[in-house]
């Protein structure tokens, strides 16, 4: 309970009232409010209302257009999208990610019943991701759409073992690159990376094969989670490694060679963005930097444009800014700050 001279000064919130303030801070006010507020919602509550607020809102739909969809049929579900990301990882890292208790025994059944379950929803997930492209090129024959998802999600799927085997050099890398790793085991069910990398990976393929949306649903997903933007076009070798992770982009033509380590907010970004006669960004062109193998760059080091070519056995120090080439086995790095030491008064 606050004490009395912790209590909102009353002519206070009068001159706060006067200058168009609120009476939020006023007790006698609030409660004045309140009563009134009920008198009025005793009058008229809110179901009386709705008919009037949903006309109101359906107009905004009309007046406000690229913000719904009201033919949702043909967009896929950002929930299943999820749900399926996450089905996949628990198979990539089964007995870590995922909520089945897995075992020797019950492995195969498992397995076999999670594979079919997802290749169930991601193929009609990436149909209806298809048919949104349809519908915006052309007409196309009506089952074109559900043919191309069925080979695309086999594919994908086959792919796994592929897919856990980077993964796998991917964790070893993290845990051979940070001093602070205990296990194998920490690795895989806490470091960001480990989460990051292996989504970019699946997403990789999705994308590989022209699928749309799906890509940027499950690697914004991650991003949200994990503070790592990696987007599914990049190129990323073998045994990545994403120290701490925070704050970290990658963009779509960015090309990473194997045994790259990458400390938090590194930067593989655009340096600029082309625009055609009519003030359009020009798409699908090179804009990314290209990373060498055995490349070490350190936190806040940001790197720009196609023309950020880095040789193998670079290591750049943290917060430099690249835009050129940079010629194999060079250590870049500022220039030491010149530091003022000014010693305190007593």
């Amino acid at each position: 309970m606050p004490s009395k001279s912790n209590l909102p000064n009353p002519e206070k919130n009068q001159d706060s009232q006067n200058r168009g303030g609120t009476y939020c801070w006023n007790p006698e006010k609030m409660l004045e409010t309140l009563l009134k507020n009920s008198e009025e919602m005793a009058e008229k509550g809110f179901e009386t209302g709705l008919p009037k607020l949903v006309d109101t809102i359906l107009k905004s739909y009309e007046t406000l257009g690229g913000i719904d969809h009201l033919e949702g049929k043909d967009l896929p579900s950002k929930k299943v999208v999820i749900e399926v990301l996450e089905d996949l990882l628990s198979v990539l890292f089964p007995g870590y990610l995922g909520k089945e208790n897995v075992t020797k025994t019950n492995i195969k059944y498992v397995l076999g019943t999670t594979l079919t379950s997802i290749y169930a929803r991601l193929t009609n997930e990436v149909e209806k991701s298809l048919k949104y492209i349809c519908r915006k090129i052309t007409e196309c024959p009506h089952d074109i759409c559900q043919k191309r998802a069925q080979v695309v999600v086999k594919e994908i799927l086959e792919k796994i073992p592929e897919i856990r085997a980077l993964s796998s050099g991917d964790v070893e890398a993290a845990y051979n690159g940070d001093p602070a790793a205990v296990s194998i085991e920490e690795v895989i069910l806490s470091y960001p990376c480990v989460l990051a990398i292996a989504t970019y990976r699946i997403a990789h393929e999705l994308y590989l094969r022209g699928i749309p949306l799906i890509p940027r649903i499950m690697s914004e997903h991650v991003h949200s989670l994990t503070g790592v933007d990696i987007h599914p076009g990049a190129k990323i070798g073998k045994n990545f490694f994403i120290d701490h992770g925070t704050g970290v982009v990658i963009g779509e033509t960015a090309e990473i060679g194997d045994n790259v380590k990458l400390y938090q907010g590194v930067t593989l970004g655009a340096l600029s963005f082309p625009k055609d006669e009519k003030g359009q960004i020009i798409k699908g062109i090179k804009r990314h930097p290209t990373i060498g193998n055995n490349v070490v760059i350190y936190s806040g080091a940001t790197l720009l444009g196609p023309d950020a070519i880095v040789g193998d056995n670079v290591v750049i120090g943290g917060n430099v800014w690249v835009t050129s080439p940079i010629a194999p086995g060079t250590k870049i790095t500022i220039a030491r700050p010149e530091l003022n030491y000014k010693k305190k008064k007593a």
